[in-house]
């Protein structure tokens, strides 16, 4: 088995690039979302307020498989047609901004009151005071949960599968209908999976040392 796995890894890299690829750009729209759906969650106007809640809530109740179905089958019905990978991308970004406002909405809470209080005493109000002040400690007690959500969406990225996009899962399927090995197959694609998982949270950890330092 082993040495299938040395023939195939590189025949399955490729996919496992464009879901590293989706995973990044989902992160990259998806967490700035939730960040201002945070933020706009707790404004005083209540048109505002409705609006993020109807975002955060379809977002969070709608499983992510039945968003990618909504955008890649009903918006050609009215008449907007993408490629399957900004289809994909689009409505991950829709899931990952829903969970991560609520993580960003939790970290905000978390930080004292006197922080913010001590802040407009020194004249830092507004956002200059919510910039320097409030987001960085916030960012801190964020930090752990959201590199969860960051796994959970690159495990997810393999739903993609399902609009053809040629992620890691699509190409996994493809070498286990030509070589009917799917058990080793699929195996090679779950250690792929869980490598990149280890990476990424061996970083996170280095990522919190370095925050509680400055603690």
């Amino acid at each position: 088995m082993l040495q299938d796995w040395i023939e195939w890894a590189p025949r399955l890299s490729p996919g496992l690039l464009i879901s590293l690829r989706l995973t990044g750009l989902c992160l990259l729209i998806g967490l700035p979302f939730g960040l201002l759906l945070a933020v706009i969650g707790e404004s005083r106007f209540v048109p505002v307020r409705l609006i993020s809640f109807l975002v955060v809530e379809v977002g969070r109740g709608a499983p992510a498989l039945v968003l990618l179905y909504i955008m890649y089958f009903g918006l050609p019905e009215a008449g907007i047609t993408l490629t399957a990978f900004v289809t994909a991308v689009i409505s991950m970004v829709w899931t990952t901004g829903a969970y991560s406002s609520e993580l960003f909405r939790a970290g905000l809470a978390a930080v004292p009151r006197g922080q913010r209080e001590a802040a407009l005493t020194s004249g830092l109000n507004g956002w200059t005071g919510f910039q320097h002040i409030v987001l960085p400690q916030a960012m801190r007690i964020s930090v752990p949960p959201l590199a969860s959500l960051a796994v959970t969406i690159f495990q997810a990225s393999s739903l993609a599968f399902v609009i053809a996009v040629p992620e890691l899962m699509s190409k996994a399927y493809e070498l286990g209908s030509i070589t009917f090995e799917y058990l080793s197959v699929f195996g090679l694609t779950a250690a792929m999976y869980a490598a990149v998982t280890l990476i990424v949270l061996g970083l996170v950890r280095l990522v919190e040392r370095r925050l509680n330092r400055h603690v």
